[in-house]
């Protein structure tokens, strides 16, 4: 499970070979959800204020979040995105 990016004690990671549609998985302690990249559904349990953060993270990098779903999709490692700041 190729992690992606980190911030505010949020790990976000997507799959190798996952499932569609393309989604990115958000885990914050014991709390996982996943995120439609193009929808921006949210699956899943999460804490109102980490669940705010993954989802402003989202919506300033969905272009690179396709990008890295292909890359995965391929088997390949997906680049690092930027943590939310």
């Amino acid at each position: 499970m190729p992690v992606i990016s980190r911030f505010l004690g949020i790990v976000i990671a997507m799959f190798w070979d996952d499932h569609a549609p393309p989604h990115f998985h958000a885990k914050y302690g014991e709390y996982e959800i996943t995120v439609s990249i193009l929808t921006g559904v949210v699956e899943g349990i999460f804490p109102s204020r980490a669940l705010r953060h993954v989802i402003d993270w989202y919506e300033l990098h969905k272009d690179e979040l396709i990008e890295d779903w292909e890359l995965c999709r391929k088997s390949e490692m997906p680049k690092p995105i930027q943590p939310l700041e």
